[in-house]
């Protein structure tokens, strides 16, 4: 079995009399370690995966599994569970507490996590250790995101979810946080999924998977990605 397996998977929206598939039959799976990018244009219903995937909305049918566990079935208390426990959140807004320094940021990982990584260890690892004193407001983009990735690799999550994580950042800084989010996934064997609309991203994955109107319109296997440091969109 996969680590993640998707297997024709819907979801529909109800509007009125109408209903809208956001996601419509879609199957795929990823191997435990990968570091794979979801792609597709706006409205091909990769925010929708995200969230199911995360745990963050239910389909309408299908199943999804995370490590042998279904969580399509999963009642709201499970769920919450679920996401707090196994899941990683990275958003393309940063979303931190703007009066806690960046260490106790990313210690809010150690109120609601029962094995969470040591603060200050989580932040030197994405280069960050010596701005732990500082707030969000004293800090770059580029260095708040550092901040809330490392707050989601803290709770040690099985699977670390990006949703467009460079989408507010200049070309250079983003460059960088792919960086650090392929090495993280190299050097830690955590998978870490990033969905983007950027085609440029693919080059650096191991899996990819190219998401048009609620499907899967192909995915493919990179048998040598790149380096992040070398990508130019």
């Amino acid at each position: 079995m996969a680590f993640v397996e998707f297997r024709e998977v819907s979801k529909v929206y109800r509007m009125g009399e109408v209903e809208v598939a956001a996601v419509d039959g879609m199957s795929f799976e990823i191997e435990r370690g990968e570091f794979v990018v979801v792609v597709g244009p706006s409205g091909a219903g990769k925010t929708t995966l995200l969230n199911m995937l995360g745990g963050m909305d239910g389909c309408t049918s299908g199943s999804i599994t995370l490590d042998g566990r279904e969580i399509s079935g999963m009642d709201e208390r499970a769920l919450t569970q679920y996401r707090r426990l196994d899941i990683g959140f990275v958003f393309q807004f940063y979303n931190l507490v703007q009066n806690l320094t960046a260490r106790e940021n990313v210690e809010l990982a150690s109120q609601i996590c029962p094995e969470p990584l040591d603060a200050d260890e989580v932040l030197a690892q994405v280069g960050l250790g010596h701005r732990a004193d500082n707030f969000p407001g004293q800090l770059s983009g580029g260095e708040q995101q550092r901040v809330a990735i490392a707050r989601a690799l803290a709770k040690n999550p099985k699977l670390l979810l990006c949703d467009e994580p460079t989408g507010a950042l200049d070309y250079q800084t983003g460059k960088a946080i792919l960086a650090l989010l392929q090495d993280t996934c190299r050097a830690t064997g955590r998978t870490v999924v990033v969905i983007t609309h950027n085609s440029a991203f693919t080059a650096i994955a191991d899996r990819v998977i190219h998401v048009r109107e609620g499907r899967v319109a192909a995915m493919e296997v990179n048998a040598h990605p790149a380096s992040a440091e070398t990508l130019e969109w």
